[in-house]
Formats: C-alpha cells, structure tokens, sequence
C-alpha cells in the first residue's frame, strides 16, 4: 500500500507550495506550517511562469491606471490655462 519513494516531507512540502501560491502572506504561511523564521516559509515560495505573468499584468493594469490620471491631470490643467487666459490691451 505504501509507496517508498513517497515520504511524508514531500506531501507537507507539495501542500505547503500550493499554500504559497494562493496569495498567503508570509506570516500567515508561517502560522500554517508551523515555522518560526520567514526564511523557512520562504521555501516554499517557490517564483512561476504563473506568478511571472500575474505581477506583469499587475504592473501593467498599475501603470496604465497612472498614464490615464496623468493625461486627466494634463487636460483638467491645459482647460483651466485656456479659460483663464484673458486678452492683452494696449496701455495707453
């Protein structure tokens, strides 16, 4: 029944991995797995393609988030120099 190349290590760290990969934060992993340093937990936080292209596509929804308040910023300043701009009359 038993399986000899299987030890009991290698489903707590197969457990632990995924545990990591549902967006845990350290401590909470740490608490989970019973560890006392976050280099222990850190383990098992192992980096993925996955991963890789979650923070890509966070950075990018981040950056277009601040192009657009940018341009809204630009505009809002380009109407309030439009509209506060008088016409120059001569002096005497």
């Amino acid at each position: 029944m038993g399986k000899k190349e299987l030890h009991f290590h290698d489903l707590r760290h197969t457990g632990n991995m995924l545990a990591a990969r549902t967006k845990a934060s350290t401590k909470d992993l740490m608490a989970k797995m019973g560890h006392d340093s976050e280099r222990a937990a850190l383990i098992y936080q192992h980096a993925t393609t996955e991963a890789d292209r979650e923070i890509a596509l966070g950075l990018s929804g981040l950056i277009n988030e601040l192009r657009l308040e940018n341009a809204k910023q630009e505009a809002e300043h380009r109407n309030r120099n439009d509209s506060a701009a008088g016409v120059l009359a001569p002096i005497g």
